[in-house]
């Protein structure tokens, strides 16, 4: 992948901001799903949903908005990212934001939701240079705890 695509599995990169053209990059790596989970207008010159969408699109990759606000995540948030990904099963996925957090933290509390164990989490997330230790509280409470 490229290096902007930090790799938290074989199956999930996270990334900052992508553009309209990288969705091509991200197609000849083999990306199968772009998660964009930064709202539109968050700041200044940032493309919108839509050009990502259609130059997903054009790539043959599918593509989903679920936005992350600085409300943090929400059941309704994990619910649709684990439903794309069972949609995307055997495909690889890059999900994004500003910095790549807000989508390292939304598919933390997927993998908790499904059993993970947090602290198992918490160490990948922190292997591609994302702390998120301040959500294991969290993360148990969504059944990773197991």
């Amino acid at each position: 992948m490229s290096e902007k695509f930090i790799p938290l599995s074989e199956t999930f990169w996270v990334s900052p901001q992508i553009t309209p053209e990288e969705a091509a990059v991200a197609a000849d790596k083999g990306v199968t799903l772009i998660v964009n989970n930064r709202p539109d207008g968050e700041a200044p010159g940032q493309p919108k949903s839509d050009a990502i969408a259609a130059a997903a699109e054009k790539a043959g990759i599918s593509y989903i908005h679920i936005p992350v606000d600085g409300r943090g995540v929400t059941p309704g948030h994990i619910s649709a990212l684990k439903e794309a990904l069972e949609a995307n099963k055997g495909g690889k996925a890059l999900g994004f934001c500003r910095t790549g957090t807000r989508s390292t933290i939304l598919r933390a509390y997927v993998e908790a939701s499904e059993g993970r164990a947090p602290e198992e989490i918490i160490a990948e997330a922190a292997k591609a240079g994302y702390d998120i230790s301040g959500h294991a509280p969290a993360l148990k409470a969504l059944g990773g705890a197991a």
